[in-house]
Order: C-alpha cells, then structure tokens, then sequence
C-alpha cells in the first residue's frame, strides 16, 4: 500500500471539506469520495457499485450512510457495506493524519 498526501493537515482538512457533505478527490486516475464525519476522514470508492453513479454527488444520512443520488442505494461509510445487501460493497480507503499530514492509503 502506498499513503499520499492529501492534505498538509488536520486544519487544512476540516476548512476544505463540509462536514458530512461527500468531495470527490481524483488520485491517481482513481476517483475517491472523501467525507469529513464526527469520526474523522474517511475515503470510499466514488463510483456507486449499483448503476455507476458518483457518490460525490450523494449525501451523508444521520446513520453515516453515503446514498446514491440516482437510486437510493445507501453504503456504510466505515465499511462499505450496502446496507440492504442489494450491490456489492464500497472499496474503502484507509486514511491517516500525522504531523506530516493527511494520507490516503492505496
């Protein structure tokens, strides 16, 4: 796995990212969705596994769900578990903070 720096910090993280509001990051031709939570960073694939649909352009439910904005489709944000098991899951990406920085592992 290899960690790249995607913010200079912590500071710098929560002033770019809305809490609870999904951001699109594209690293490494990978496009990941990134969201702020009350439990930190966290990173899943950005392409809802359902029917292709960016999940940057969904929302975080009061669960900590990300859904789908074309079909509802709801995925553990932690886990990347579908929650009604009707898609596969999310890849999730972990994410580190340090003094160096803000990291995502891939």
């Amino acid at each position: 796995m290899e960690w790249i720096k995607i913010f200079p910090g912590l500071a710098e993280a929560r002033v770019r990212l809305v809490q609870n509001k999904p951001q699109l990051l594209l690293i490494r031709n990978l496009r990941i969705c990134v969201v702020q939570t009350h439990d930190g960073l966290l990173a899943v694939a950005d392409t809802c596994p359902h029917n292709g649909e960016s999940l940057s352009k969904g929302h975080v439910n009061f669960l900590g769900e990300i859904v789908c904005p074309w079909h509802g489709q709801r995925f553990h944000l932690k886990t990347g578990r579908e929650c009604a098991e009707r898609s596969p899951d999310l890849l999730t990406y972990p994410v580190k903070a340090g003094d160096e920085g803000v990291f995502i592992g891939i």
